[in-house]
């Protein structure tokens, strides 16, 4: 579970929870009355400001963790460059121009042999595709267009900034419900531990609620990765965009096991049948409607 839950889900918890407690310490949005009942529009202001402030902070700091988590190595188009690095900044910025965006996004290549490509970043202006070593030495040159088309795909949709729009409206049921969850659990416990009751229950109720929120999470990543298909076969043309896929559920089913890393949702590919908790859909259906 915990291995695929990416970055950004992963930093959207932390933060929110950091958030969480900071104004469970101190006197700030309070929502409980003096008669010792909610304020549930208080409730619902106060959950709604911590949902979106932590997942705008978690899309601010989002190029900056993937840089950070992946060890991605960022490519100078204006630097010295080998073969490959070349090859990728072209694709990458040529695909971005057809696309019609303005500035282009960082490039990146980051050390692993699994073969996969992510895109992240907080807008159009501030975003950045990276690709691994593995997608780079295990396919061809049509193939590794479709994946950067795809991602580029995913820059120019917005996906990022929609996700978390979502996350923040996730972020707000989850921080209501854990409080009045949290509030009723301790009415039943004596009055002199119910404000330690509270403050723990809402910590449990919160991670609890947050990896149920994220199947909504996880259904719109899976129902975005559609688009960024399209929006590929557009950019690099339908075989080209075809072709990747092809020869991602080649090199899939060669490869045994799950996912390897906590950035799964941006990339291209999952490895495992699409589910509930899956990121993404399955090959064969991705393939079947992008024919």
């Amino acid at each position: 579970m915990g291995k695929r839950i990416f970055y950004f889900l992963l930093t959207n918890v932390l933060v929110l929870l950091t958030i969480s407690i900071i104004f469970s310490v101190f006197p700030i949005g309070r929502y409980i009355t003096s008669a010792g009942n909610i304020d549930f529009l208080q409730l619902l202001i106060f959950s709604a400001v911590i949902g979106f402030t932590g997942a705008f902070i978690s899309l601010a700091i989002s190029r900056w963790m993937a840089k950070k988590m992946m060890g991605v190595q960022v490519i100078d188009p204006n630097g010295p460059m080998n073969e490959y690095e070349k090859a990728v900044v072209e694709k990458v910025h040529r695909l971005s121009r057809a696309a019609g965006l303005m500035h282009m996004p960082e490039v990146g290549i980051y050390q692993s042999p699994e073969v996969n490509a992510f895109a992240t970043g907080p807008s159009k202006k501030r975003s950045m595709v990276a690709v691994s070593t593995g997608l780079l030495q295990e396919m061809d040159d049509d193939a590794i267009e479709g994946v950067i088309a795809h991602e580029v795909a995913h820059i120019a949709n917005g996906d990022m900034v929609t996700m978390t729009l979502l996350q923040g409206v996730v972020n707000t049921f989850v921080v209501f419900l854990s409080r009045v969850a949290a509030f009723i659990a301790s009415r039943f416990v004596k009055e002199e531990l119910a404000p330690i009751v509270h403050f723990i229950a809402i910590i449990i109720f919160q991670i609890v609620f947050s990896i149920l929120g994220s199947i909504v999470v996880y259904a719109y990543s899976r129902h975005r990765e559609y688009h960024a298909d399209r929006g590929g076969a557009d950019l690099a043309g339908k075989d080209k965009m075809r072709h990747a896929l092809e020869s991602l559920k080649a090199y899939t089913n060669r490869i045994k096991g799950g996912e390897d890393t906590s950035i799964a949702t941006l990339k291209i590919s999952n490895r495992r049948k699409s589910s509930l908790f899956s990121t993404h859909p399955d090959l064969d259906e991705r393939i079947k409607r992008l024919a």
